[in-house]
């Protein structure tokens, strides 16, 4: 087995560590400087999950992603893979939002591949720097909406306007997506969906909803309450979830920052109203995208043991896992019913 087929690179092979001018720009580092002393820790998630991409671009095309990360996010997450690769450990840092990313990307295709040419609605709540409508070709004939805070949706909007109007290799970023609209709103109030649907969101149109590295932060009652909203319109269209959901044992990593779980989300999502409720791991046949083929790697070890084993009985540690579910509901076929 190579090193290349367990996602642990050869040295020489990893992408060189180079900072680009547009990052060491004036403007981009006062941009980011802002961020780290206005933005609390869950709207800074987003430049992590963005130097994530960054950083694993020999797996993820994310040309803007760098910029939309920042200097700061990048030197971290480099450093800690630079320390895993030296130790040659099974898991490089990053590793596991590579997955997660590459995941919702083939899900998102063949969701809308299933809608056989409709027109089709992309929704990508808790949006954060996701660079989706800029980078996937298969959002061609998909209208995308991004629903973030205010703040965090300007930002973004005016890093991706300082990249584009450069003089190098951003200027050549174009839109994939047929539209892109943001939406200024936050997803734990009441309102979000009448702002969204205010912004141009038709409720009985085909849609795919998308609900990235969000939902664990958020109370048990927020994360119900969105799901619930979601689900509703199953009622009135065909209507795709896309979501990941952390187990109780995952949010011991950050009891301040993560805390709505499932241990069951394919138990939990039809009896909100969703239907054809498919889960995976990391290291399932359709998560692991070439990177998880050692079989003594953290996550295939966890796939080996019961889901409601929560502590590991090898060594006594939490059995973090993380959930990736894909979920429908169509009029015809509400709650398995």
């Amino acid at each position: 087995m190579s090193e290349q087929e367990n996602g642990l690179l050869e040295e020489s092979t990893w992408p060189e560590f180079k900072l680009s001018d547009m990052l060491l720009s004036d403007t981009v580092k006062a941009f980011h400087a802002s961020i780290d002393n206005e933005w609390d820790s869950l709207q800074r998630s987003a430049c992590q999950t963005a130097a994530g991409r960054a950083l694993w671009k020999h797996v993820i095309h994310d040309p803007v992603a760098d910029v939309l990360a920042g200097e700061k996010y990048l030197r971290s997450l480099h450093e800690k893979m630079r320390k895993d690769r030296l130790s040659n450990a099974r898991e490089i840092s990053g590793v596991i939002l590579a997955v997660r990313t590459l995941w919702f990307d083939s899900k998102i295709e063949a969701a809308l591949n299933s809608f056989n040419g409709e027109e089709t609605q992309v929704v990508l709540l808790g949006a954060g720097m996701d660079a989706r409508a800029y980078r996937l070709s298969c959002l061609k004939e998909s209208k995308v909406f991004e629903v973030d805070f205010p703040k965090l949706l300007q930002m973004k909007s005016a890093l991706l306007q300082v990249a584009m109007g450069s003089a190098d290799e951003y200027q050549q970023l174009t839109m994939m997506a047929k539209s892109l609209t943001r939406v200024a709103a936050d997803i734990r109030d009441d309102d979000w969906l009448e702002k969204l649907q205010k912004s141009g969101f038709v409720p009985g149109r085909n849609t795919v909803w998308v609900l990235e590295g969000i939902l664990y932060y958020l109370s048990h009652h927020q994360a119900i309450q969105v799901l619930k909203t979601i689900a509703t319109t199953c009622n009135l269209t065909h209507t795709v979830l896309l979501a990941d959901f952390m187990n109780k044992s995952s949010t011991t990593l950050s009891q301040s920052t993560f805390h709505f779980y499932s241990d069951w989300p394919d138990h939990l999502l039809p009896s909100l109203g969703f239907s054809d409720v498919k889960l995976s791991q990391i290291g399932d046949p359709d998560a692991h995208f070439g990177l998880m083929h050692d079989p003594l790697n953290l996550f295939n070890r966890l796939r080996k043991l019961p889901r409601s084993v929560q502590t590991n009985p090898d060594d006594g540690t939490p059995c973090c896992r993380l959930y990736l579910v894909r979920a429908s509901g169509s009029p015809n076929h509400i709650g398995g019913q």
